[in-house]
């Protein structure tokens, strides 16, 4: 790396080996400046789904590798992620989180831009003719392309195709979203909180089933005893973990529900859900749309993690945004169906808020355990993290996935060796 202190200049293939990591890389500031640069800037990062800016005008704001940017829908439809910093002398053109407008307007010297970035006029322009040609001064726009309704941003021009990034978590994408019964999906909610914590250990969390039982006594005893019995996973050997490539992962917990489009007959309808198939009888639902929403209510079986920064997690989004070394924002994203039954998408929301919102019984707890290791990893830096369970029976599929059991560390090893080939690529070359 890069620090001045001779103990601490490590390459990164020093840093991450098959089966732990150095405990500095949650810890030194310069390491993460590094991540910013080499992974956040160089390669595609989740900034929306398509539902939040669903019309010509839309936008949200939101930030790449600590950059703050505006992501668009323009008036032809296209998708644009612009970097939210006028031309002139760097304001921040928009400071909302999300609206709908005609354009941006910076609040110091009104310099305005259009959807797509393209500069549209200066306030008293004579002082700038034969200066400034606004053709030459738009916002710096992002490689911008989309999947599934998932849009991916890049600073780097030269990234190669989303699609070929994405490769084999596409499956799980496609599988992920069949959880809106045939509907479009939409965002239905956001609940956004930090942690005193590196972005990486969110980014382990997600795939990480050997911690659910200990940290989530409180949610599994809140819950009713079918819920309860699709979460107990630990010594079911279907469930397990594959390592997808080029960082992604997915863990498979209810492996009766990875397919939704497959379906036994045998699987009871939870009686919590009698008065929604009720009312859905009553509103003219025939049974098979009625039996596969309530499959679905839970969302899918399966937790997909894509690097760097997003996990599609049963049923909603978990976006993280590093914002420093020990800080990191967290975004929770409840989905629903755009166009399907709002008492439907209104019970998914309600337990999306029971184990995920402000007062629910999961993420306070695993908030808890992010800032415990953060905390924790400050004494003996030198000492390493260990991500090894499970490597000793990881097998391979198929498909050439490293597989193992949901509760081991398959994931996070792959997590981290992609980190170490993108933060590796400068010294290497």
């Amino acid at each position: 790396m890069t620090s001045t202190d001779p103990e601490q200049q490590l390459r990164a293939a020093d840093l991450v080996s098959d089966d732990r990591v150095a405990g500095r890389l949650y810890t030194d500031p310069e390491i993460f400046a590094e991540e910013m640069r080499k992974i956040f800037h160089s390669t595609w990062v989740w900034v929306a789904h398509e539902s939040e800016i669903p019309q010509p005008g839309s936008f949200k704001t939101t930030s790449v590798g600590g950059e703050p940017v505006i992501v668009t829908r323009d008036r032809k439809g296209n998708f644009n992620t612009l970097l939210n910093r006028c031309r002139h002398r760097g304001a921040t053109v928009c400071d909302v989180p999300r609206g709908k407008a005609n354009g941006f307007t910076c609040p110091y010297h009104n310099w305005s831009y259009g959807l797509d970035g393209r500069l549209r006029g200066i306030p008293y322009p004579d002082g700038y003719e034969g200066v400034v040609e606004k053709a030459d001064f738009p916002l710096h726009t992002l490689r911008t392309e989309s999947y599934l309704g998932m849009i991916w941003a890049t600073f780097n021009a030269d990234a190669e195709p989303l699609e070929d990034f994405l490769g084999d978590a596409k499956l799980w994408m496609e599988r992920f979203f069949k959880q809106s019964n045939g509907y479009p999906t939409k965002v239905t909610g956001v609940h956004k909180f930090r942690f005193r914590g590196n972005w990486k250990i969110q980014l382990e969390n997600t795939s990480d089933g050997y911690h659910f039982p200990m940290v989530h006594k409180s949610w599994m005893a809140s819950v009713d005893a079918e819920t309860a019995d699709m979460m107990s996973f630990m010594n079911d050997p279907s469930a397990v973990t594959h390592a997808l490539g080029n960082g992604h992962s997915v863990a498979i917990m209810a492996t009766a529900h990875v397919d939704l489009d497959e379906d036994d007959g045998t699987e009871e309808i939870q009686p919590r859900f009698r008065h929604l198939v009720d009312q859905l009888r009553a509103e003219g639902y025939d049974e098979s749309q009625i039996r596969r929403m309530m499959r679905s209510m839970h969302g899918c079986g399966f937790n997909l993690n894509t690097f760097p920064n997003v996990a599609m997690s049963s049923a909603f989004f978990r976006v993280l945004i590093p914002i420093s070394v020990d800080e990191t924002e967290i975004w929770h994203m409840a989905l629903g169906m755009d166009g399907g039954p709002e008492l439907v998408n209104q019970e998914r929301l309600r337990i999306h808020e029971h184990f995920q919102g402000p007062f629910g019984f999961g993420s306070p707890d695993d908030a808890e355990g992010w800032d415990r290791v953060q905390l924790g990893t400050q004494a003996a830096p030198s000492m390493p993290i260990l991500v090894n369970r499970g490597l000793g029976r990881e097998t391979r599929t198929a498909e050439g996935w490293p597989t193992s059991h949901v509760t081991d560390e398959s994931g996070m090893r792959e997590a981290y060796q992609m980190w170490k080939r993108m933060m590796s690529a400068e010294e290497d070359a």
